[in-house]
Formats: C-alpha cells, sequence, structure tokens
C-alpha cells in the first residue's frame, strides 16, 4: 500500500500537503467478477493522489461498491455536492506541521 510519497498539490482540495494514492476503483473490488470482465489491469489500478484528510472523507462518505461503480473518476468525485463541500472545508483547513 502507497502512503505518504511525497508533497504535492491535492487534487480534490488543492492544498499542497502530503499525498497519499487513492485507487479510483478500490482495490476491494478488483477481485469481482463485474469488474474484472469490465476494466483493465491497468485500468482498475489507476488512481489519483490526494491529501489524507481528502483520501478519508472519500471514504468516509461512500462505501467501496459505490466508489466503484458511481465514483470512478476524478470528475466524478469533484462533482458530488458532497464531497465538493466536504472538499471545500478541507482546502480552509490550517496544515499541521510535520
Amino acid at each position: 500500500m502507497v502512503n505518504r510519497v511525497k508533497k504535492g498539490r491535492c487534487c480534490c482540495c488543492g492544498r499542497f500537503h502530503w499525498l497519499t494514492f487513492h485507487h479510483l476503483i478500490p482495490r476491494k473490488m478488483h477481485r469481482r467478477n463485474y469488474f474484472k470482465k469490465r476494466y483493465s489491469k491497468t485500468e482498475l489500478a489507476e488512481g489519483i493522489m490526494v491529501c489524507r484528510q481528502c483520501h478519508n472523507g472519500i471514504h468516509r462518505f461512500y462505501d467501496e461498491m459505490t466508489l466503484a461503480k458511481t465514483f470512478s473518476t476524478l470528475e466524478s468525485l469533484n462533482a458530488d455536492p458532497r464531497l465538493s463541500e466536504y472538499f471545500a472545508w478541507v482546502a480552509r483547513q490550517k496544515i499541521k506541521p510535520g
């Protein structure tokens, strides 16, 4: 599992912070036939770099199946009203040193 790999700009909140890798189709779904038949291994491995706070929020709001079927692109994540409101809130938070 990829954890804090580098500092950069979170593609959800826009803050410059440590980033983590978020699989657009959660790894838990990769072994299911529905996803094996519809996506290549390369597509299943695709993801985005997000800060830990945004990453936690994504998984707090939606379960893995919903994320895999409905929110498998950065555009769909940012277009969701609940998530976009949360990302806007995160963008206003101060970054703790460390």
